[in-house]
């Protein structure tokens, strides 16, 4: 609840305030749900569920403030909107990479706290440890209701604020959903964040789960000593074994080559959907041009454009044009484990999620960054709404929504859909690999 009036950073933190009365309960009650599990290291299992929780917190503060046009970030691509276009662009996607810094420090900080607690901080109990980050990206996704309704707000707004255009409702009412508009793409951003923060703990935990279905795999194919582990037994082999065994060290080049895969994957990716948008967009365009040119009385209110078709061609353009995306990222790791073996799979699921998590975080803030500063001019900053500036702005957040909407949530999937199709394709890399 927020007063009459209120400035963005007041509906900021009237929403944050949701975020941190339901992650102090979550604090509270996991305490006691971890207690009863009679845990041998109970106070260290929770202590990685409070480290999941603060570490989402930091990843979304750090959002809003490079997204909201409260502050001085987002302020500064519209400013940049002064001089034209060019400058906008560069303003947003220098703001995207400071963007990240924040974000990868909080979480590579809680991957270490997270795995230090849950191993009672003896970093020889890899399988401890790995389950302490996978407990934190629970404790980061536990407050996952709020974060995802302050998530979904962001287009109800966004809509509500065109039916009001389209209306012709009076201009306080538009004013006003402007504002909520505007907060609708930093939650938005921030549930973003919260996301792909999520998704690279849980790809991390992942990691151990590869290697459970690789010790799986060898015992079906009658391997029972790790030779080249010293001939530890397949039955008592730790993490550490399984990586001495498979040389997963960053002096073997096959891991190298995986690591340099998994980045290739992310742009590779990324480039396809947004060409893809691009794609779609041109062909939206052509028919928004046909029904100006055959349906008359359209400018001037008195026929009905035709709504289903455009509709229908958005549709079938992203069911299309995601086909090919996706079976990249379904059959890279199974080619890569053919090749390359187990250690080539995961250099290509550490540089995937490195690389993705990196690049998802600059994706989705410069796009919300420049969705903002077009806001923060059409708020009657830089000669409001159609001066030259606001021009400029408008090709920067035509350019941030693909990024922020589209290549950014993508990458998400993309990190978790390589690891699972790296996990249950384990028994083909120890059967069939090559090297």
């Amino acid at each position: 609840k927020t007063k009459e009036g209120a400035t963005q950073r007041e509906l900021l933190a009237s929403l944050g305030r949701g975020v941190n009365v339901s992650s102090l309960l979550i604090a509270v009650v996991s305490y006691f749900v971890v207690m009863n599990l009679n845990l041998n290291n109970y106070m260290g299992i929770w202590a990685a569920i409070i480290t999941g929780l603060v570490t989402g917190l930091v990843i979304g503060k750090a959002t809003e403030y490079y997204t909201s046009h409260s502050f001085k970030p987002t302020q500064n691509v519209g400013n940049a909107a002064a001089t034209g276009p060019a400058t906008v662009i560069i303003s947003g996607l220098g703001l995207g990479m400071l963007s990240t810094a924040i974000p990868v420090i909080a979480v590579a900080a809680g991957t270490l706290l997270a795995f230090g607690f849950a191993s009672g901080w003896d970093f020889s109990h890899t399988g401890m440890g790995l389950y302490g980050i996978g407990i934190a990206a629970v404790g980061m996704l536990s407050t996952l209701g709020i974060t995802l309704a302050t998530d979904a707000y962001g287009p109800i707004a966004d809509n509500a604020g065109g039916n009001a255009e389209m209306s012709g409702l009076e201009k306080e009412v538009r004013k006003r959903t402007d504002a909520l508009d505007a907060l609708g793409n930093t939650t938005a951003a921030t549930g973003k964040g919260f996301a792909i923060g999520s998704a690279a703990l849980t790809a991390l935990a992942l990691l151990a789960s590869y290697v459970d279905e690789i010790k799986i795999a060898m015992e079906r194919v009658g391997i029972t000593v790790l030779e080249k582990a010293g001939n530890v037994s397949l039955d008592t082999a730790t993490l550490n074994d399984f990586m001495t065994h498979f040389n997963v060290t960053l002096m073997n080049p096959i891991v190298l080559i995986g690591i340099f895969i998994g980045s290739m994957m992310v742009f590779v990716f990324s480039g396809m959907t947004m060409l893809a948008v691009g794609r779609a967009a041109g062909k939206m365009v052509d028919e928004v041009r046909r029904q100006f040119r055959e349906i008359k009385g359209i400018m001037e209110g008195t026929a009905e454009p035709d709504y289903a078709r455009c509709v229908e061609i958005s549709t079938k353009g992203a069911q299309r044009e995601m086909m090919l995306p996706s079976l990249l990222a379904i059959i890279v790791p199974v080619l890569t484990g053919w090749m390359f073996g187990v250690a080539g799979v995961m250099g290509l699921l550490i540089g995937g999620t490195s690389t993705g998590f990196v690049m998802a975080i600059f994706m989705a803030n410069a796009g919300g960054a420049w969705d903002n500063a077009k806001k923060y001019i059409e708020e009657g900053n830089l000669g409001g709404k159609g001066s030259d500036a606001h021009k400029a702005a408008v090709t920067g957040d035509t350019v941030g929504d693909p990024f922020k909407d589209t290549s950014g949530p993508s990458l998400n999937i993309l990190i978790k859909l390589m690891s699972m199709v790296a996990i249950v394709m384990a028994g083909l890399t120890v059967t069939y690999s090559i090297f």
